[in-house]
Parts: structure tokens; sequence; C-alpha cells
């Protein structure tokens, strides 16, 4: 459970999962699809120790590609500074439903393609 089951399914995926302290990891990501794509980014997250009953926060990721927003209401224009440091910011983005999915590390990242997509 919690981070090292994440990591490992991310790696299953094919992603190179970097272990950062704590409950943080991250790796780099392409961006498939909306006004980003192609881009090389770095995708931060907080995975709670009960992963997968609960989904990670986030996402964090770094360099910056949003203006900070962090009183914005919602998606897309919700950014705020994120503690995986100056570099990164975090999208309040609360996976919706989680509990409908299968709670995989795939269900997450389609999560995270969507919110590219639709940004």
């Amino acid at each position: 459970m919690g981070k090292p089951e994440f990591a490992q399914q991310l790696i299953a995926l094919g992603y190179q999962v970097e272990d950062l302290s704590d409950d943080k990891l991250c790796f780099n990501y392409r961006v498939p699809g909306g006004k980003f794509i192609d881009q090389e980014l770095k995708l931060g997250f907080q995975v709670p120790p009960d992963f997968p009953l609960t989904p990670p926060s986030g996402p964090h990721i770094s360099p910056r590609i949003l203006p900070l927003n962090p009183n914005a209401p919602n998606h897309p224009a919700r950014v705020a500074e994120s503690v995986f440091g100056g570099e990164w910011e975090y999208w309040s983005r609360p996976f919706p439903n989680w509990a409908t999915t299968d709670r995989t590390g795939k269900d997450y990242m389609r999560y995270i393609r969507h919110l590219f997509e639709t940004q």
C-alpha cells in the first residue's frame, strides 16, 4: 500500500519513478494532449499511506507552466505554491469519483491526461 504500491504501478506503465522524501515521488512526463502537448515536464505526487484507498493529491508540476492563482474556484485556473520547492507548482485537482474506478495508477494517470487535455 501507499507510495511503494503507487510507484510500482507507475513503473509498470513505463515511467521511471524517482522516490523523494516522505510521501513524495516524481517522474518525467511528456504531455500527450492539450495546449502543452509534447512538453517534457516533471510530475510529482504526494501519495497517501492508504493508497489505493485514497488517491494521490496533485499534481505538482515542474517547471511552472501556469501563473499562480491559489484563490481561483477550480480547474483549470487554481494553481498554488508547491511543497516540492520553488521550481514546482501545485494544481489543486482532486480526483472525482475515485471510488468508482479500479483505484489504480493507470486510472490516476488517465485523469492526469484529462487535466492536460482540458487545460
